[in-house]
This record gives structure tokens, C-alpha cells and sequence, in this order.
């Protein structure tokens, strides 16, 4: 089993591509979507549900809403009611409405393609920002880090943190530029259909060898927030005791 001998970090990334590629070959964003735009709001809808859910509700959206200006001028209850389904829809209606909004007012109603003008966006961080620019532009300035790539990170041993910009940066020392994209989909559909988040499928895992954790899937997720804690902890009684001469 390779997971018994001792390998370096970037020797078990390397052959972890070349088996995601063998297992997960059509691996893909599974929002539905047609357009750059489509894509951000469908993006900013997921947060906190499920791709099948929104889904289940971009349909009626996109036919009630074609363009930008669509967007920012829907009155907020009606497209309240429209993602209501989709969870915290008074936020969400509201995060859509303001970036559209500010893609009328700073980009003439275009999506930036670069990060630092889409994370600016009303209700668009760098995750959605990640998502939208390497699957409608193919343009891969970061990793797309949720909920499933933090925590297959750590299992596999990847990331040693639990902050998502730090898990992305670990990740892309690990993997080349233009793998980026396909990363993030390889985790998240091994996520969802082996690794979950309670109970995973560790003895039918194709990673299995290749994985530290396996039958022990929580083996690093604790350390990890056991070592964040310890260092809190040190810092608030570094704090406490020499303020900021430490």
C-alpha cells in the first residue's frame, strides 16, 4: 500500500492526479448554466445548498432574468420568492441585485475576468470568484475551495490548515497552473460520491493507497483544529501578558 511508505507531500499529489484522472475523466462544474452571468448567480445561489437544489431552481430564474439589467431592476420580493427554496434568500436576492447592479455601474454590464475585479462584487467572494473564472473563462488564477476540497485536502494529506485561502495556497504549490480548474472538480466529485463529510466510503475508495487517513477519516481534520487552537491560544496569552512588544 503506498500510503505505508513514506512519501513526500508533492510525490502523493502527483500520483493523486494521475489517478483522479483515471477515475473522475468528465469530472465538471455540475451547476447548470449557459453563460458567464448565468454562472455567477447560480455560484452566489449555492452557497450553503446543494448544486442539485439550485438546479432545481435556476430554471424559472433564468427565464424571468436574461440579462443584467434583468437583475439589478427585479424587484427583491419577487426574486425572494423565486430562490426562497435555495436558503438565506433575503441575503441572496439581495447579493444579486447589488452585483448587478455594480457590473452596470464599473464593468458596463460585463463579468470582470480577473479576481480582483470579481471578489470585489457585492456578495462574491473568492470562491464563486475561483468558480466563475476558471469554468466560463477557462482562467485559473486560484483553487475553488469548498466545504468538499477543504476537507479532502486534509484527509489526503494536502493542506495542514483549516482557513480555505491557506488550504488554495497549499494546494497550489502542490499542483500545475492548468490543473487548477480540474482540481477542485476532482475533489468535489470525490466528495460527493465517496469521501463524505460523516461515514465515508473508505474501504470502496479508489484512493484508498494513496490516502493517510483512510478507516481513521478524521485523523488529521482533528489535528488540524486542535494545532489552530493551540496557536489562538498562544497568541491570546502573548497578547494578554506583553501586548504587541511580543
Amino acid at each position: 500500500m503506498f500510503a505505508n511508505f513514506k512519501m513526500t507531500v508533492q510525490q502523493r499529489a502527483r500520483l493523486l492526479a494521475k489517478k483522479f484522472r483515471q477515475f473522475y475523466p468528465n469530472a465538471h462544474c455540475e451547476l447548470h448554466y449557459e453563460n458567464p452571468l448565468e454562472l455567477l448567480v447560480a455560484t452566489i445561489l449555492s452557497a450553503q445548498c446543494t448544486d442539485v437544489r439550485v438546479n432545481q431552481v435556476t430554471p424559472k430564474l433564468f427565464q424571468r432574468c436574461k440579462t443584467v439589467e434583468d437583475y439589478a431592476s427585479i424587484p427583491q420580493e419577487e426574486l425572494e420568492n423565486i430562490i426562497r427554496s435555495t436558503g438565506f434568500f433575503r441575503n441572496k436576492a439581495t447579493a444579486i441585485r447589488k452585483t448587478a447592479a455594480a457590473l452596470l455601474e464599473k464593468h458596463h454590464g460585463k463579468i470582470p475576468q480577473t479576481l480582483t475585479e470579481l471578489s470585489a462584487l457585492p456578495g462574491v467572494g473568492r470562491k464563486t470568484a475561483n468558480v466563475v473564472l476558471s469554468n466560463a473563462f477557462e482562467i485559473h488564477e486560484g483553487v475553488v475551495v469548498d466545504t468538499h476540497v477543504g476537507r479532502l485536502s486534509q484527509r489526503l494529506g494536502l493542506a495542514r490548515h483549516h482557513q480555505p485561502l491557506k488550504i488554495e495556497q497549499d494546494l497550489m504549490k502542490l499542483f500545475p497552473q492548468k490543473d487548477w480548474g480540474l482540481l477542485s472538480h476532482w475533489l468535489i466529485w470525490h466528495g460527493r460520491r465517496r469521501c463524505y463529510a460523516r461515514k465515508p466510503d473508505c474501504k470502496g475508495c479508489e484512493l484508498r493507497e494513496l490516502c493517510p487517513s483512510a478507516d481513521h477519516p478524521d485523523k488529521f481534520l482533528k489535528k488540524i483544529h486542535r494545532d489552530e487552537r493551540d496557536r489562538r491560544d498562544v497568541l491570546k496569552f502573548a497578547l494578554k501578558n506583553f501586548g504587541n512588544s511580543f
